[in-house]
């Protein structure tokens, strides 16, 4: 598995995702399977948040990752209505009861909120400095989010990114590239839905052997400084996942993908899901 530098840790660049993990009981034991198993293979990076079933996929990877804390790198998110100062410890507090772990490697603003950034980033900084922390970051901030927040202690941020969705190439992505500064994708594969029969990924998949949603993992990561963090909870899914950090796309397939899917001309609206 290839790594990325991200808070001073070299994680896989393609992670696991928990939205709607932790919805459905009869689902769990699979998901904390499926969540091991992408540990197994590699995708150490874990992506939660106190929003997904309201806590309940947060404990589903509790569960996963019980006797193994030190081999994750886990990132959870907190509510913007819990983003002052006040709130981001108490929230903290209930996402490490939940995760059944006494630190979080990474901690993001979920998107913007009623509280200033200033009051948000001083609460992460003593959950820093207490140790429940070991970095913050931003989730769905544009460009001028960022200028605004105007912090290097910032880790990463956030954003949907896949081939249907191509915004953040017109500005966001270039200067969070220029500054180093990594962006965690998440859909990278678009939810699953209709992307994965575009007859031009299945042709592309079809002259290397691979799945379209292999196809579409490669192509987020043929960017520097990108993490992709799909969701999987099928055991076949996961692996396909874990492998399709190999693919390299040629120009040919890059070119294609281009003409079906124009990149930006002109600034987009920050999409978000």
């Amino acid at each position: 598995m290839r790594t990325l530098d991200l808070a001073g840790v070299p994680v896989p660049v393609i992670g696991q995702g928990t939205w709607r993990m932790g919805e459905e009981r009869h689902q769990r034991n699979a998901e904390i399977a499926a969540l091991q198993a992408g540990i197994e293979r590699g995708m150490s990076l874990i992506d939660t948040a106190e929003m997904y079933a309201e806590g309940g996929a947060e404990e589903v990877v509790g569960a996963a990752i019980t006797g193994q804390r030190d081999r994750v790198f886990l990132v959870s998110k907190v509510y913007p209505h819990n983003a002052s100062r006040k709130g981001i410890p108490q929230a903290c507090d209930r996402s490490l009861r939940r995760l059944g772990t006494d630190y979080i490697d990474l901690y993001l603003l979920h998107w913007r909120g009623q509280y200033p950034l200033e009051e948000t980033v001083e609460a992460f900084e003593r959950l820093r400095e207490d140790g429940k922390i070991g970095r913050w970051g931003v989730s769905n901030f544009d460009l001028d989010d960022l200028e605004e927040l105007a912090s290097p202690a910032c880790a990463t941020n956030q954003v949907l990114y896949n081939i249907e969705e191509r915004g953040i190439e017109f500005d966001l992505l270039p200067a969070a590239q220029r500054q180093r500064l990594p962006l965690m994708a998440y859909c990278p594969i678009a939810q699953a839905g209709k992307l994965l029969h575009h007859p031009v990924l299945q042709q592309v998949a079809e002259r290397h052997g691979v799945t379209t949603a292999q196809v579409s993992l490669a192509w987020v990561l043929r960017q520097d400084g990108v993490i992709a963090i799909p969701k999987a909870v099928h055991p076949e899914h996961v692996r396909l996942n874990a492998e399709a950090a190999g693919l390299r796309l040629n120009d040919e397939d890059l070119a294609a993908i281009d003409r079906a899917f124009p990149a930006p001309l002109r600034k987009q609206r920050l999409a978000v899901v």
